[in-house]
């Protein structure tokens, strides 16, 4: 089944052309209901602005790799949004204000980050962190090398990567860090999937914008022309 009522937006978190998508999109498709890559702990946190602030009790809710995870993820985000000078999950919250300026219907549609985390926690492996110091180290000394080996000439952080480099990106991630692609990226399309069907069904001939990041529009687009399959993932 084809959800023909759903369009999906690929954002970049810190690109301002993603923000000036978001607006474009939202003009011209006129959904009754933006979706957001986001669940609804982290919008409040967005919003007290301490989103990265995790706090050592964090580590016994969602493991000591999922916290450094997001530790090390938050810092990187807010350093290369500097760069730019955009303010990390700017397009959410662009589209967010949006929907409230238009009286649309807000909906969050990722999984709860602490899920997300402990997942991540459990699932990583040590070929996997291995990996990740070795890919530290090429990054730091040989940078040129491996942009050249991800066909990078150059990298506009104010723009949306490419399609055919966001694939590129995606199957290098998949090949050495499959536990890790797994849980970022395939268990939550499912969810955002199952999410945005819910939602569609529960509210039938609305129009549904769904604002996620740019990694995940392919695999989400591929689970709404399948058969509807509920995912949900816990504590376990």
């Amino acid at each position: 089944m084809t959800h023909k009522n759903i369009k999906l937006v690929g954002t970049s978190h810190i690109a301002q052309q993603s923000i000036n998508e978001v607006k474009v999109a939202i003009k011209e498709f006129k959904p009754d209901i933006i979706a957001v890559e986001l669940d609804k702990s982290r919008y409040e946190a967005m919003l007290k602005k301490n989103q990265s602030r995790l706090g050592i009790y964090a580590i016994r809710k969602i493991g000591l790799k999922g916290f450094l995870f997001a530790v090390i993820g938050s810092w990187l985000t807010k350093r290369l949004g500097k760069i730019v000078n955009v303010k990390p999950g700017a397009d959410m919250m662009t589209a967010i204000r949006l929907a409230k300026k238009n009286k649309l219907k807000l909906s969050f549609i990722d999984q709860h980050i602490q899920i997300t985390l402990h997942r991540l926690s459990k699932s990583i492996s040590i070929g996997e962190k291995l990996n990740f110091f070795f890919d530290v180290f090429r990054a730091i000394f040989f940078r040129k090398k491996m942009q050249k080996e991800l066909g990078i000439k150059t990298l506009d952080l104010s723009k949306v990567p490419s399609d055919t480099l966001i694939k590129r990106l995606l199957g290098r991630i998949r090949i050495r860090y499959p536990n890790l692609y797994r849980v970022l990226v395939e268990e939550r399309n499912q969810v955002m999937a199952s999410n945005l069907i819910n939602i569609s069904n529960q509210n039938p001939g609305k129009k549904i914008l769904a604002v996620v990041g740019a990694g995940h529009t392919e695999g989400i687009q591929h689970l709404l022309s399948e058969p509807p399959v509920t995912y949900s993932f816990t504590f376990t």
